[in-house]
């Protein structure tokens, strides 16, 4: 496939005598193509080369087609100046040929990179906390980090995708606890997660009310400590309905992981982050704590409490230095809320002070908001709304069915349909926006079939297979150049700027690019569709038009693919 940011960045750089390289990363893609297909924005070199960055556009435009420069001719049709930027028309025709004829011969492949190829991310996202039912609470991580793996693996990257459980501690001991004085009393036998999570909250209820009763789990995380054989298999058996609970979830948003490594697989290698923060002389005493001082404004980070135990951080230290021995990853990505910022920034630095900077250096913490309900109220207290993802996967499928009987009652695997409508309708409302910001949870704006949601991208992604099947064949090839008309190069523009949307999403670990850009291809279809006939009398024209009906089609699947979400063929 013909790289025109390259094309276009070799004629600038003859021009302005800046390196190539740096000029392409700053080419960018206008939202209207009528301002262009590329825009270089010449504040970039305005230091530089000490001049007004209209000047430098107004200089670079008078130079493009000069020259050394003739062979851009073949690619380019015109470039003007507006402000600072010197926008780039590209040729229609050699941009439509060259753009379907990639996609049409790469298929399912088509968008995919190398880049990555060599390198390994790892991830650490979802890490539920057993003993609990999968709640509404671990849904973003979850989400955000699914769909990063799967955008650094389409890139060619070695993706290592980790749950790091929380099944150590108080909390689960609680539970522990609650079972051997009351087990007798629940019934294990159907849902078991239902009876484990009653338990707990009978337990924290009693431990409330007196402080005293906490003296149970204490004594029960000792006995797990010292390796006590009942407890430990009471332990391992929460463990194992708890992933039963979640595998359930895991499986419905299409969700791997590579690891399940929790705080209970770090125990025996805490000792190493102590010996080498004193051996470095790093722990410093304080109030009975030992801590690690910090530089700047940032609190001292704990490593064991005035008790002697450790917390979180000498965890996270530990699991870092066995994903460092382990994956010697490029890049580690922790997927947590916004909350816990300042507690990564406490093991990265940290980190580095023991002297694994570099390595500091490649972790980053990716924070998302809040999700709350329509009123603006956080979701979790049980005020109607659902708590559970099991909850809210049901529901959504639930309405997602009544729907699908009302407008087709005659559809084939209406509740197959459902499912993937009702399940991908959750994650696209997670990913529309800014992972930064609050995810607000209206199901009237969930399941619109017409709004900015995971059902109208797939509702668009079915069309084009309805008018496929209405077709003896598939043409393999046709004249491109029919389908220069406004509606028709709008959306080969958009399936050619794909790959660079994916890139840009990993760039930014930002999966709400990829939602972006597939709303605006779907809206640009439907304008296509609806200004043209697919099926008509002339057959060059009408093949032309089914290919980039079908092009658009599977850039749409494998785009929402990437989010985690699948795609019914009817609906």
């Amino acid at each position: 496939m013909i790289d025109f940011k390259e094309k276009i960045a070799i004629a600038i750089s003859k021009i302005t005598n800046i390196d190539a390289d740096e000029i392409k990363r700053y080419i960018e893609v206008p939202q209207n193509n009528e301002m262009g297909d590329f825009a270089f924005p010449c504040f970039k070199l305005a230091k530089e080369l000490k001049k007004a960055p209209q000047m430098i556009a107004e200089d670079i435009k008078n130079s493009f087609f000069d020259g050394e420069n003739a062979e851009i001719s073949t690619y380019v049709g015109k470039a003007n100046v507006v402000g600072g930027y010197l926008n780039v028309f590209v040729k229609k025709d050699v941009y439509i040929e060259d753009v379907m004829k990639e996609a049409i011969t790469k298929g399912s492949n088509y968008g995919r990179s190398s880049i990555g190829n060599g390198k390994t991310i790892v991830i650490d996202y979802s890490s539920p906390n057993i003993a609990k039912p999968f709640h509404i609470g671990h849904l973003r991580s979850t989400v955000i980090g699914n769909s990063l793996y799967k955008l650094y693996d389409f890139l060619g990257y070695k993706v290592i995708g980790i749950n790091h459980l929380g099944d150590w501690g108080m909390g689960v001991c609680r539970t522990i606890a609650g079972y051997l004085m009351w087990k007798d009393e629940y019934d294990f036998t159907t849902r078991p997660i239902d009876a484990i999570l009653a338990i707990y909250v009978r337990y924290n209820k009693i431990e409330k009310e007196d402080p005293d009763f906490k003296q149970h789990a204490v004594d029960a995380l000792k006995k797990l400590e010292a390796g006590d054989e009942e407890i430990t298999k009471i332990w391992k058996w929460i463990i194992e309905v708890s992933l039963e609970n979640y595998q359930k979830i895991y499986d419905l948003m299409d969700c791997k992981f590579d690891s399940y490594n929790g705080e209970a697989f770090y125990n025996d290698k805490m000792d190493r982050v102590i010996k080498e923060l004193e051996d470095k002389n790093l722990l410093v005493e304080s109030e009975g704590a030992k801590v690690v001082m910090m530089d700047e404004d940032i609190p001292p980070c704990m490593i064991l409490t005035s008790q002697g135990t450790t917390i979180y951080a000498t965890r996270d230290l530990a699991a870092l230095l066995y994903r460092i021995d382990n994956y010697k990853f490029d890049k580690c990505l922790y997927l947590v809320a916004s909350e816990q910022s300042l507690h990564f920034k406490q093991i990265f630095e940290t980190l580095s002070k023991m002297g694994y900077k570099e390595y500091a250096d490649r972790c980053e913490h990716i924070p998302f908001g809040l999700v709350l309900d329509e009123d603006g109220q956080k979701m979790g207290s049980r005020k109607g709304n659902a708590t559970t993802l099991e909850e809210i996967f049901n529901e959504s499928i639930e309405k997602s069915l009544k729907i699908i009987e009302e407008k087709n009652p005659d559809l084939e695997d209406k509740n197959k349909v459902a499912e993937k409508v009702g399940v991908g309708a959750i994650i696209f409302n997670d990913l529309a926006n800014s992972r930064i910001k609050d995810e607000i949870f209206d199901w009237n704006q969930i399941l619109n079939f017409n709004g900015e949601t995971g059902p109208y991208l797939q509702y668009t992604y079915v069309r084009t297979r309805s008018i496929l099947r209405n077709l003896n064949e598939v043409p393999q090839e046709a004249d491109y150049k029919l389908l220069n008309d406004k509606e028709g190069y709008e959306v080969v523009r958009l399936i050619g700027s794909f790959a660079d949307t994916v890139k840009l999403a990993c760039d930014k670990n930002e999966p709400s690019i990829v939602s972006r850009y597939l709303l605006d291809l779907a809206k640009a279809f439907s304008r296509f569709y609806n200004e043209h006939h697919v099926i008509c009398d002339d057959k060059n024209v009408q093949n032309a038009r089914v290919l980039l009906t079908k092009v658009a089609g599977d850039v749409i699947k494998e785009g929402l693919s990437l989010l985690g979400i699948r795609c019914p063929e009817k609906m």
